[in-house]
């Protein structure tokens, strides 16, 4: 006969499953604990403080009523209510006391207890005086009564003394009834705990299971993956954060692979182009001086070309880690401006392109890094020069804005289109419409100009509209 493994059942005991269950389970235990002590051992305590509270009660409430009409049938009524023994005398009289006819018992019952108590209300000189006092009971055992006497009138020609007599039954037989259903209600409570933590404990651990099997999807590269939050509040806001993680991840995963593409083609380009000149001197132009001089132009320009890409490259990534500490100095924004217009001149007599700077005559004086601000000014215009139109003007614009300083540079190029707007931002991207100068960029430039004006806690943005041209702007807090 073959042997039957039975699957060994391993419990997590640092779960949230495990955690829930246990911590409802013992909470119910320690309220049924508490239950325990409370009605088992302070019973009897209890029941004592209750008795000589609702004495107290009732002679307040004899001492109101002293003196009116209904007087007599008050003290009937509370002592048949509750269960007690009243009595009202003067110093040679009675002027109350239940007879045989009412079922109370008569006075000479408590006599003992009636001098023990006028006692302590005469020696103590008080108001009011109370006493537990034990005595045999054939049948019942020990049994207690509360003994409480108080002047409801005291004076010269007299006194007026209440008693009230109540008997403190032993609460043996009660403790003995309430273990039993204790002990039933104990059982069926625990029963009850322990299926009902298991299920709401499984109800709030399934869906962060759920999402815990999502995450480690997402964690090996399935980024279109769902979270599903549940029934609760916490775990639903978390599935959203992460399903917005997950959205992020596959746009950066996206962006990665046309970086990567991108860097490649940019790289493969100038290279092919080095190694074809390179062996075109080799092989065709060696003994040729002029020859040689154009080819070694190019593999100089595509030299220059690459070492301008990976410039660019290191420059983002330092902007974007914020590795490359911000040198702030006060300077005329109009005067560095103008400085980078001059940078452009060339294009002036050889292109036939104009630049043209408008500035108020006061000076507009910014705290920021100059040399990365001209950056961002030069770029800004080397894009301008690109996509301009056929007036190959270019405008830049100083202004001071209600205390913020505002740098515009326009051209009347073909514009750009609204769907491409917020994206031409990004690393690589190249509008689709046409440039007048053949491009020699790294795709770097605007990227590099949004990651310089954060960093300086300043705004951004363009203005395009489609066959009238764009403007591109930044603005610093003066």
């Amino acid at each position: 006969m073959e042997n039957v493994r039975i699957p060994k059942i391993n419990f997590d005991k640092n779960s949230i499953n495990f955690k829930l269950w246990a911590y409802f389970v013992l909470f119910a235990a320690f309220l049924l604990s508490l239950l325990w002590l409370l009605q088992i051992f302070f019973l009897n305590t209890y029941y004592q403080e209750m008795k000589i509270t609702e004495t107290n009660r009732v002679a307040n409430v004899i001492a109101d009523k002293y003196g009116k009409e209904d007087f007599l049938e008050t003290i009937r009524a509370l002592s048949v209510t509750n269960d007690m023994y009243i009595q009202i005398e003067t110093d040679d009289a009675i002027l109350f006391s239940p007879g045989n006819e009412s079922g109370r018992m008569p006075v000479y019952m408590y006599l003992p207890e009636m001098n023990t108590v006028r006692k302590l209300l005469f020696e103590d000189n008080r108001r009011s005086a109370s006493v537990i006092i034990p005595q045999k009971s054939p049948g019942h055992g020990d049994k207690k009564t509360l003994a409480y006497a108080s002047f409801l009138e005291k004076s010269e020609d007299g006194k007026v003394i209440l008693y009230i007599f109540s008997p403190l039954f032993p609460v043996d037989s009660t403790v003995g009834i309430l273990r039993n259903q204790l002990f039933y209600v104990t059982i069926i409570s625990l029963c009850m705990a322990f299926c009902l933590s298991l299920y709401l404990s499984n109800r709030i651990s399934k869906p962060i299971r759920n999402i815990k099997k999502s995450a480690e999807k997402l964690a090996a590269g399935e980024y279109g993956v769902s979270f599903e939050g549940g029934h609760y509040t916490e775990i639903i806001q978390l599935a959203d954060t992460l399903n917005m993680t997950s959205v992020e991840l596959e746009k950066t995963d996206a962006l990665r692979k046309d970086l990567i593409a991108n860097v490649s083609h940019d790289l493969r380009t100038p290279l092919t182009m080095v190694k074809s000149y390179a062996e075109m001197i080799r092989d065709l132009s060696g003994d040729n001086p002029e020859k040689r001089k154009a080819h070694l132009d190019v593999i100089i320009e595509e030299a220059d070309r690459l070492n301008l890409l990976v410039s660019d490259m290191l420059d983002l990534s330092r902007l974007q880690t914020h590795v490359t500490p911000l040198e702030k100095r006060r300077f005329n924004l109009s005067e560095m401006a103008q400085s980078i217009i001059n940078t452009f001149g060339i294009y002036e007599s050889s292109d036939g392109y104009q630049f043209i700077l408008e500035c108020p005559e006061e000076e507009i004086m910014v705290d920021a890094d100059e040399n990365k601000i001209k950056r961002v000014v030069s770029n800004l215009v080397n894009n301008a020069i690109k996509y301009c139109g056929e007036d190959k003007k270019v405008i830049v614009k100083i202004s001071d804005i209600n205390g913020i300083a505002r740098c515009e540079v326009s051209d009347h190029g073909m514009g750009i289109s609204p769907d491409e707007i917020n994206q031409i931002w990004e690393r690589y991207y190249k509008a689709s419409t046409n440039h007048v100068r053949e491009s020699k960029g790294t795709g770097l430039g605007l990227s590099i100009v949004k990651e310089i004006i954060l960093l300086h806690n300043g705004r951004y943005g363009v203005e395009s509209i489609e066959g009238k041209g764009s403007t591109f702007y930044f603005e610093l807090d003066k």
